[in-house]
């Protein structure tokens, strides 16, 4: 068992985790991966910590099933929910050779280099918000930063339904947005803590004041990984590298192909799980 190799796990509640995904395969490209969107049960934001841990588990067991030694919570929520509990309750008892990894640390890790005012927002789902991950994770690297949170509860199901063009869309950015710059005007850098958000990207430069910088995780979370596997040589042996990505839904995988369309610009090959 110690010795298989397989792809990286990549797991996500919906699409968002695509957008992770794709800033992957354009840094690592040689790197087989298999990705898990828990589209059945999307989305994760609003759902409790306990279910939110469940959910997740479920989808690293399984992933771990198809060989991955690697997973990557491409999911805030999971990351901000589950990620701890499964690394210390989990993994030494299921197999403490493989190794979950989540999307908010690489994501703290470089704030530090781009804020100057040194107060910085975070536009996330509402349970990423009330974990207060970003908070903690930031404040433990760089403890005189100002965090401001603010909950955006419709922003990933706007993106969801592929509704991003439409005034609506608008509206509710824009409401956020004011939100949290009336919570802190000194703010000089915006983290988007959601996976689903860069598609708002457009939305959300309309209304983001001046000399304000919006920062999209993929690219951190591309570069974090790049070095873990530089720096844990045991992991990165057991990655299969041809260069291949497969997709697993416990939804519809036509309903999957088209919305996965949206967040990768190409046909994707989809095949239905089961989680239990």
């Amino acid at each position: 068992m110690h010795n298989e190799c397989g792809p990286i796990g990549i797991f996500d509640s919906g699409y968002g985790g695509l957008t992770i995904l794709h800033q992957m395969r354009q840094l690592l490209p040689q790197y087989d991966y298999l990705y898990l969107g828990d589209n059945a049960r999307a989305p994760y934001g609003p759902r409790s910590f306990d279910v939110v841990y469940k959910f997740t588990r479920q989808a690293v067991l399984y992933l771990f099933s198809r060989g991955c030694r690697l997973v990557i919570l491409a999911c805030n929520t999971a990351s901000a929910k589950a990620l701890r509990s499964i690394q210390q309750i989990d993994l030494p008892q299921t197999d403490p050779t493989r190794r979950v990894l989540g999307i908010i640390r690489p994501t703290a890790e470089c704030i530090g280099d781009l804020t100057e005012s040194r107060h910085v927002g975070i536009l996330a789902t509402e349970g990423t918000i009330l974990s207060r991950s970003y908070d903690l994770e930031i404040n433990k690297l760089f403890p005189d930063i100002q965090v401001t949170g603010v909950a955006c509860p419709l922003w990933a199901a706007i993106v969801e339904a592929n509704e991003t063009d439409s005034p609506g869309a608008d509206y509710f950015v824009q409401k956020r947005i004011n939100q949290m710059m009336l919570k802190d005007p000194e703010i000089d850098t915006i983290i988007l803590g959601c996976t689903h958000y860069p598609l708002l990207l457009n939305n959300i430069l309309k209304y983001i004041p001046r000399g304000v910088k919006v920062i999209p995780q993929g690219e951190y979370v591309a570069n974090s990984l790049k070095t873990y596997l530089q720096r844990h040589t045991d992991i990165d042996e057991h990655c299969t590298k041809t260069g291949q990505c497969h997709y697993l839904t416990t939804e519809n995988p036509e309903r999957f192909k088209d919305s996965a369309q949206l967040f990768l610009h190409e046909k994707v090959e989809v095949e239905n799980v089961v989680l239990e």
